[in-house]
């Protein structure tokens, strides 16, 4: 499983135009993953050759750094519709958690510091659940999370043992040393192309999140990944 983040989890600002924190999970199988691996290898080598280039919705947003290409509205055009149909038709699901800022501080404080951490607890949950369905073979999860910073980095992989040692609400530590659960993580410069998945597919949801009636062109082409049970959508938890 895949995680990227959009928005900020800090809790001293709030940002009236981005008031929610998202924190997205891609949850696929090792075949699979190679199978979209190489379907993104094989679209940075059509629009930039040898040049590495890390796939980042705000730069492609923004048409910045590499994708001032997109500039080329014929360009353009043949980009989206690839990386549309590499998000349309590859196979994963999505799992994804959002904070409502506004809310969570009325309820909790602007103290809580544990934003980017229970977001985790709420995907980690959620991916055992979808694990469950999956009968009769050997499971193992590797959660992979891009760096942010030794400080923030060693905070989480403490959370994370927490988890391991006590489990969540629903999910017992039985249950997550049952599928090998572990934590690893990547540098940006490491170039993994489902972190940068994760990444597009973060920011539609949370602007979903914030006003689900705008239109949102990117997360109709998403929303059928969106991991749902008995017609729930268990892989959208929006919290408080």
């Amino acid at each position: 499983m895949f995680i990227d983040e959009s928005g900020d989890h800090g809790l001293v600002k709030l940002d009236p135009s981005f008031p929610v924190f998202l924190l997205c999970g891609l949850l696929t199988s090792e075949d699979h993953y190679n199978t979209i691996r190489d379907r993104i290898n094989t679209l940075k080598g059509k629009f930039w050759k040898n040049k590495k280039v890390i796939l980042h919705s705000r730069d492609i947003r923004k048409c910045e750094k590499e994708f001032q290409i997109l500039f080329d509205l014929k360009i353009k055009k043949e980009f989206y519709e690839t990386i549309n149909d590499i998000i349309q038709n590859s196979k994963y699901r999505i799992i994804s958690s959002a904070i409502d800022k506004a809310k969570y501080i009325k309820m909790y404080g602007r103290l809580s510091n544990d934003v980017y951490e229970l977001a985790l607890s709420f995907i980690i949950e959620r991916a055992i659940f979808s694990l469950d369905e999956v009968k009769n073979v050997e499971k193992h999860l590797e959660i992979v999370i891009e760096k942010r910073g030794k400080k923030e980095d060693r905070k989480l992989a403490e959370h994370f043992q927490r988890l391991l040692s006590r489990g969540t609400n629903y999910v017992s530590a039985r249950r997550l040393k049952e599928v090998n659960v572990k934590i690893v993580f990547k540098d940006k410069k490491e170039n993994i192309n489902g972190l940068q998945l994760a990444d597009l597919v973060a920011y539609p949801i949370a602007r979903y999140v914030i006003d689900p009636k705008r239109a949102n062109p990117a997360y109709d082409i998403l929303n059928s990944k969106i991991y749902t049970k008995k017609g729930k959508k268990y892989g959208l938890k929006v919290f408080p």
